[in-house]
């Protein structure tokens, strides 16, 4: 995964409340196991009206999502925070948000800010024109405008983030503390091990 310390570009001053995970990637996509490709497929039923905001080519690529209220609510489906990646987006800013939705976003290197909604409000008026900054060093979203506004993150979820640790680099970054111990029960209870095995040094019959 990718580390994230500091998000900034064009922003989507899209704001729409209680937008569920079929809403950002329908079901239909969901036959593939692979994380690329699911782009194309985000938010396919706002993009079928015509002047829709992810079409508008003022915000094509953005790297931040401003949404409303319980965003990414409904299914456990990963696929909505791997279609949002595949888009470009590396932060989401809104007043709250699905607790599963939550998760499968910092895993998947996207940044979850939650932030009141006259905070919300701000931002969007300000991203029609102007780029906005989410940066995990200072935890604060900023505006050419001198906006700042602080958020809260859990610590653990924050250091995933900027180390770029999911949870094979979590297990990855622990490997000698696992050979070790896995040496240690190697000896103590032999019986676990199958036969013809090696540990410390010692076959296992």
């Amino acid at each position: 995964m990718t580390p994230v310390v500091t998000v900034s570009g064009a922003a989507y001053p899209w704001g729409a409340k209680n937008i569920d995970t079929d809403v950002i990637i329908p079901a239909h996509w969901l036959k593939t196991i692979s994380r690329t490709g699911l782009g194309k497929g985000a938010f396919e039923t706002v993009r079928a009206v015509p002047g829709n905001i992810f079409d508008d080519p003022r915000y094509a690529g953005s790297p931040i999502l401003i949404a409303g209220d319980n965003f990414g609510c409904g299914s456990s489906r990963e696929h909505a925070a791997w279609a949002l990646a595949d888009m470009g987006v590396r932060a989401v800013i809104a007043p709250s948000f699905s607790d599963i939705f939550s998760g499968n976003a910092v895993k998947n290197g996207i940044v979850p800010v939650v932030l009141p909604q006259e905070a919300i409000d701000r931002l969007i008026a300000a991203a029609h024109d102007h780029p906005v900054t989410v940066d995990l060093e200072s935890m604060t979203v900023t505006t050419p405008f001198q906006d700042r506004f602080v958020f809260e993150m859990d610590p653990f979820r924050r250091r995933c983030l900027m180390e770029g640790l999911d949870e094979i680099g979590l297990t990855l970054a622990r490997d000698a503390e696992i050979a070790a111990f896995e040496g240690r029960i190697g000896v103590a209870r032999p019986w676990t091990r199958p036969a013809g095995s090696v540990v410390a040094g010692t076959s296992v019959i």
